[in-house]
């Protein structure tokens, strides 16, 4: 299905947090979405994993930090955050990074047409706080180092070719990444109260190791129209490649990133806001901005990694907050998908759909205790829309 281009301006409104809300032109006060407003109805109780879900929709684990995965022999990484799908055969893989400082790194779990797991391994190793990262058109994973001067990692789902640093996309404090086929560019987000967005050019499309990367220059509007400008030092010493662009425009806390038809959206985990960037008249704008939301009760607060379905949904995982994944539909309502109970100190991580669009993945990075080595990775199947 043809994604259809979310209404201008701010998102808005519920009357309480499971029933989500309406985003609507301007930033006008929708009146209150009705229970089961979302495409798939009201959450249940929760399930034997403390998941609750539409119905018809079913969860299980598939690994827990510290443990094997499955009948293999592989322990799964503590902290496990971002991460994606990726086609093999008749079956699949999900990597997932480790966000822990030093080791860090990423791993990846294999399925067959079945769904049943049938080998675990490590792809990224020695690395530090692997975050968020993103999908590459020629199937590798981008895994990026939330640290200062931190680089991106070019890694292999399958396991067959050694990760390489990226140093041409700039250190700074990568989070995600998001790879564009038509303009042949991979977006970035920067996890600082000041950040950038910024763009890498490859030299040659496919190829990571040379290009020039870019950053956004725009006013200080929540919208309005942008450029892009070089970034004269990629290697962010001695100046900060954020502050190296008189006019680049500064996002507090940048997270996910996805890019579909034309658009790239990205989360900003300090003001709670999902940005959207329209590529065919480069303007910027917001999707989603909870604070217009009267009377605290935004659907969608704690905004972190977002990926999206191949109908159109935007899914997006909480930092805290009451620990759910809500969606925002292509008409431009938002509305919880799942929620995640007894892990009030954890955040979700890691949102992707198998290449079927059947099954979901995500993680909780700290599960019921709190503890970056009590990690969850969970996988959801059910009727979701294709």
């Amino acid at each position: 299905m043809e994604r259809r281009t979310f209404l201008r301006g701010a998102v808005i409104g519920s009357s309480a947090a499971a029933f989500g809300g309406t985003l609507m032109h301007g930033a006008a006060y929708a009146a209150p979405a009705q229970p089961g407003a979302g495409p798939y109805g009201a959450l249940g109780a929760a399930d034997a994993n403390g998941i609750q879900l539409p119905a018809g929709f079913s969860s299980r684990v598939i690994a827990r930090s510290g443990q094997n995965v499955g009948s293999t022999s592989y322990q799964w990484h503590s902290a496990p955050d971002g991460g994606a799908c990726f086609a093999d055969g008749t079956g699949w893989i999900y990597v997932s990074n480790s966000e822990i400082n030093p080791s860090g790194g990423a791993s990846a779990v294999k399925f067959n047409s079945s769904g049943s797991i049938t080998g675990a391994y490590r792809i990224l190793s020695n690395t530090r706080q692997n975050c968020a990262g993103g999908k590459t058109p020629w199937n590798t994973w981008l895994s990026c180092e939330e640290v200062s001067l931190g680089y991106v990692y070019e890694t292999d789902p399958y396991g067959v070719n050694a990760a390489v640093r990226r140093s041409a996309m700039g250190r700074f404090k990568h989070e995600a990444a998001a790879a564009d086929p038509v303009r042949q560019v991979i977006y970035l987000t920067e996890d600082e109260s000041s950040g950038c967005f910024y763009r890498f050019i490859p030299t040659t499309w496919g190829n990571l190791s040379s290009g020039t990367l870019q950053v956004l220059k725009a006013g200080t509007a929540a919208s309005g129209s942008f450029t892009w400008a070089n970034v004269p030092d990629p290697d962010g010493s001695p100046t900060a490649t954020r502050s190296q662009v008189s006019g680049s425009k500064k996002f507090n806390g940048g997270e996910g990133c996805h890019y579909a038809n034309d658009t790239v959206w990205f989360t900003t985990k300090g003001d709670n806001r999902v940005w959207q960037l329209n590529l065919t008249n480069n303007t910027y704008e917001l999707a989603y901005d909870d604070s217009l939301v009267p009377g605290g009760a935004a659907p969608l607060t704690g905004v972190d990694n977002v990926t999206g379905s191949s109908y159109g949904d935007l899914y997006i995982a909480e930092d805290g907050g009451n620990m759910e994944i809500c969606l925002i539909t292509p008409d431009d309502v938002v509305a919880p998908f799942l929620r995640i109970t007894g892990q009030s100190s954890s955040e979700i991580c890691g949102p992707a759909f198998s290449p079927a669009g059947n099954r979901l993945y995500f993680s909780s990075q700290r599960g019921t205790s709190g503890s970056s080595s009590a990690g969850i990775t969970y996988e959801v199947t059910g009727p979701f829309r294709v």
